[in-house]
């Protein structure tokens, strides 16, 4: 065969492999694309997931700041009821826990300040700062001042210094109260972080006024009931001294005295049949008694002659 033949039969079988090869480098490149494509879609689904999971929220949102109220006044009941169980248990006291409950409805909480702390986390939980005010009534400050001054514990004015928490009046305030906002199932979620001290000094004194105010009770309860204790003892003694006690006998009235006899002067005067003459009659008159009755007079009679007898044995 000639050497032009052989030229002729060598390039339809380049043409075949180079073709063959384009069909597969071709392949190859779609296939490539399309992986590409697959993993740019996998990635980029998850973000905007997550993304629609946990939305990030901000500290000084109004419903954020309604949540963190009530977290912070559920918490104070939860750990006042703890601590004035306890307190109730050493004293040897009941207390009720509506009692408490309505204590830590009277206290006034306010958040001002609310900023970032920390940014957003993979998780959407952003940490937040405030400063978180709690306004007490002056009573029950009062009450557990006494309390602590009595059991030789360190005052209020102590133990908020060593806290850093500032009172004014009857305010206390923590200008660095820390929290945590997110989401979770669609709900805004709010988390106390730590154990802050605003929170323990707070329930404390709520749980003491409580207890005081239950101790000066019971403590009237039993000074009335030992008072009426004494007036009843009292009552029945005067009456077992009058039962027993002999009445005073009453004097008679005295005795009138005994009037003299009182004479008739008149001897003429005719005595009637139902009175003797010279009968004696009473008199009452002071006047009579004083003066004394006069002698009765001789009758004289002049038909009556005078006799003189002599007598011989007489000495004249």
């Amino acid at each position: 065969m000639s050497a032009a033949n052989k030229k002729w039969i060598k390039w339809p079988q380049v043409v075949g492999i180079s073709l063959i090869c384009g069909i597969a480098v071709a392949g190859c490149s779609r296939s490539d694309e399309v992986d590409d494509a697959e993993t740019i879609d996998a990635t980029t689904e998850p973000a905007a997931n997550d993304s629609a999971v946990a939305p990030v929220i901000n500290c000084d949102d109004p419903m954020v700041q309604d949540r963190l109220k009530n977290t912070l006044r559920n918490t104070l009941n939860q750990q006042a009821q703890v601590l004035a169980a306890s307190y109730a248990n050493d004293a040897e006291i009941s207390l009720s826990s509506a009692t408490v409950s309505g204590k830590i409805n009277g206290i006034l909480i306010d958040v001002q300040n609310a900023a970032i702390l920390q940014e957003a986390n993979d998780n959407g939980l952003t940490t937040c700062q405030a400063s978180v005010s709690m306004t007490l009534p002056s009573e029950d400050l009062y009450q557990a001042s006494q309390l602590q001054a009595a059991n030789n514990q360190p005052s209020l004015q102590t133990r908020l210094a060593q806290d850093n928490i500032r009172i004014n009046n009857n305010m206390l305030v923590d200008d660095t109260f820390t929290y945590v906002v997110g989401t979770q199932g669609g709900q805004v979620g709010i988390r106390i972080a730590g154990q802050p001290a605003l929170i323990t000094v707070v329930s404390d004194v709520m749980a003491g006024s409580v207890l005081k105010s239950a101790m000066e009770s019971q403590r009237a309860q039993r000074s009335a009931q030992e008072a009426e204790r004494r007036r009843e003892a009292a009552q029945n003694n005067n009456e077992n001294q009058t039962i027993r006690q002999p009445k005073p006998a009453t004097p008679s009235a005295p005795a009138q005295p005994a009037t003299p006899p009182t004479i008739n002067q008149n001897s003429n005067q005719s005595s009637s049949p139902s009175e003797p003459q010279n009968a004696v009659t009473p008199s009452t008159d002071a006047k009579e008694l004083a003066t004394p009755a006069a002698p009765a007079s001789v009758p004289k009679d002049d038909s009556i002659d005078m006799v003189i007898i002599e007598d011989e044995s007489a000495t004249y």
